[in-house]
């Protein structure tokens, strides 16, 4: 406000017209309510504020980044929504700010991780974009980022997307820089943070993922259509563009902005997605961009796009970027590439059904074959996210091609259970001590305790559950049924517990563990429900379930650690719970103190992999 009235001053003073005292005196003194000189206050006095105010707003993320743009006509596609190549300009733009902000340097991106499009945007209405850092590494950060659209007229809100942007910190002559720890403040700041490195190691390991799929599970190629017409050759959605990088199209450090390789590789594969349904495709999805290398002014930037495969009511486009410069010698450089979902509406807003693709020989089929996987991994990967805990039966069924999005939900949870703040003390008996933490239908407790001995001992103790029968009585025994990989093993587990069918319980469980990212991060083991086709329900037990579970160890010093294990209980499990709140605790106390007397037994044997 005294900005605007400083330069409503001076262009009075320029045009000689008399200026009023109240504008004089506030851009003078500043506001005060009245035209009287501003109040000095004598060593020792302070302004009284009403109490209403006394509780300031908690401190704003300082990396935090907000931008908000009107969606005009020039934004827009055919339909009059907003085109989704102009929405990533603007994603790109405020997750880049929002880094830098943390850097203190020039920032690039590195990665996109997938994004899912909820609704589309028309014309008139505003988008609101909110960036901030979740977690910082050695010399990359992870930007999460939240769009939603608001309609002026109505005031409606809604939610559009969820991005995670990787960035990478660089300093002069393009060398890496060391980026300083973010420090979390709220809940959901912690969550993120603790959360960001359980992403960071499933981008690492997608591409495996998919090898592996592929490898276990071939997909047969089919070449005719649902009709029983021929299907669409392949080449015939082939796209190739070429566009030359000029100022306008670069960042502020001279690179091509990312943002504008992500529109234009959006267009070309929109024209590949209408060439095969001959209508306006509408994209959905988004699988990773992964960018490669720089490219800069002068550049010519060649886009490809087919069509890779196409199902019942979506189609998968595969893009990539290559660049060169004015000497066609020289390679072409590898700048980009990513995967992008088509559905084609009808005008009730449904999806129509698509024709089939027949595939090149070669490559072609590969594509094809590796676009089947990555629909099954997308379809897997929201089952596990949209199964109700409150639902039974709670455990999700365990494969080859959503093994690394099921251990990252179980870590995740786990996680998110430890990061709550609102644990209220139950009992605490000598150095054990019991939380419990209710919300909506679900019922958690914590119970820790510090042990004298080395976290990473105690982490190989407890994350072997053959071994818990020895501290824990309601494990009779446990065997490993299939190790995943390094950090995931499924056992199965037998109880000596007896169900009210009057039979011991079993569980097929799938533990991870994972070891510190950095200083401060704790030791995880997490534990929940699985379903195996090679051990379904036997008649001999009664199959239980967890829903999340595990230990956190933080090491204290060299030779002691805090271990925490949490338990969220199943809906099933809450009846006993509130008539035996104290019989419960006492149960509870009790084994966690079995639990550091076999640790402080144990914690002299070598550390072996299992």
């Amino acid at each position: 406000v005294t900005l605007l009235l400083s330069r409503c001053l001076l262009k009075m003073v320029k045009e000689n017209i008399v200026v009023p005292e109240e504008i004089l005196s506030f851009c003078c003194n500043g506001f005060q309510g009245s035209t009287s000189p501003p109040r000095t206050w004598e060593p020792g006095e302070q302004e009284k504020v009403p109490e209403a105010m006394a509780s300031p707003l908690p401190a704003r993320n300082p990396t935090e980044v907000q931008m908000s743009q009107l969606v005009l006509p020039c934004h827009t596609n055919h339909r009059g929504e907003l085109s989704i190549g102009q929405l990533l300009k603007w994603i790109d733009t405020a997750a880049c700010l929002s880094a830098e902000r943390h850097a203190g340097c020039p920032c690039v991106t590195a990665s996109m991780d997938d994004i899912y499009f909820e609704h589309t945007i028309s014309v008139g209405q505003v988008v609101n974009i909110k960036a901030k850092v979740n977690r910082a590494f050695n010399s990359s950060m992870e930007v999460g980022i939240q769009v939603s659209y608001e309609d002026l007229c109505s005031g409606k809100h809604c939610s559009i997307c969820k991005a995670y942007a990787t960035f990478v910190a660089q300093g002069s002559a393009g060398s890496k820089v060391k980026l300083k720890p973010l420090t979390p403040q709220t809940e959901e700041e912690k969550i993120e943070h603790s959360i960001a490195a359980e992403r960071r190691r499933m981008r690492l390991v997608h591409k495996d993922t998919l090898k592996d799929l592929l490898t276990r599970s071939p997909l047969e190629t089919e070449l005719e259509t649902r009709d029983g017409s021929a299907a669409v050759p392949a080449e015939k959605t082939r796209v190739e563009s070429v566009e030359l990088v000029l100022p306008p199209h670069a960042n502020h450090q001279g690179n091509t902005f990312g943002g504008q390789i992500m529109a234009w590789m959006e267009n070309v594969a929109t024209i590949a997605a209408s060439r095969l349904c001959h209508a306006h495709p509408t994209l959905r999805a988004i699988e990773m961009f992964h960018f490669r290398g720089p490219s800069q002014v002068g550049d010519r930037l060649v886009l490809k796009a087919i069509v890779n495969n196409a199902f019942k009511n979506s189609m998968e486009v595969g893009v990539c970027a290559e660049a060169y410069g004015q000497e066609m010698s020289i390679s072409r450089r590898h700048i980009n590439s990513a995967f992008m979902t088509f559905v084609v509406l009808d005008q009730e807003g449904r999806p129509r059904t698509l024709p089939m693709v027949a595939p090149e020989p070669g490559d072609g089929e590969r594509r094809y074959r590796e676009a089947s996987a990555r629909k099954k991994i997308r379809l897997d990967r929201k089952y596990v996210v949209s199964c109700k805990q409150t639902e039974v039966p709670l455990s999700v069924p365990w494969d080859q091609s959503n093994k690394v999005y099921l251990s990252y939900n179980n870590v995740s949870a786990l996680k998110t259970l430890v990061a709550k703040t609102n644990w209220a003390l139950a009992r605490e008996k000598e150095k054990v001590r019991m939380y419990t933490l209710e919300e909506d239908k679900f019922l958690s407790f914590r119970i820790e305790m510090s042990v004298n001995i080395a976290a990473s001992r105690a982490f190989f103790l407890l994350s072997d559950l053959r071994r818990r029968h020895k501290w824990d009585r309601h494990y009779e025994h446990a065997e490993i049924v299939q190790q995943v990989d390094d950090d995931d093993l499924i056992y199965h587990v037998v109880s000596q517990t007896l169900s009210l069918e009057n039979k011991p319980q079993d569980f097929v469980i799938l533990a991870s563990r994972r070891k510190p990212c950095s200083k401060g991060d704790p030791y995880v083991v997490a534990f929940r429900s699985v379903t195996l086709p090679t051990h379904p329900a036997s008649a001999d037990f009664t199959r239980g379930e967890t829903l999340c579970s595990g230990f956190c160890i933080w090491p204290e010093s060299e030779e002691t650690s805090k271990v925490a294990y949490y338990n969220q209980a199943t809906p099933g499990y809450l009846n006993y719970v509130t008539t035996n709140v104290a019989g419960l605790s006492s149960n509870f106390c009790a084994t966690f103190e079995a639990c550091e007397k076999f640790l402080l037994k144990n914690k002299e044997d070598l550390i072996v992999r299992l």
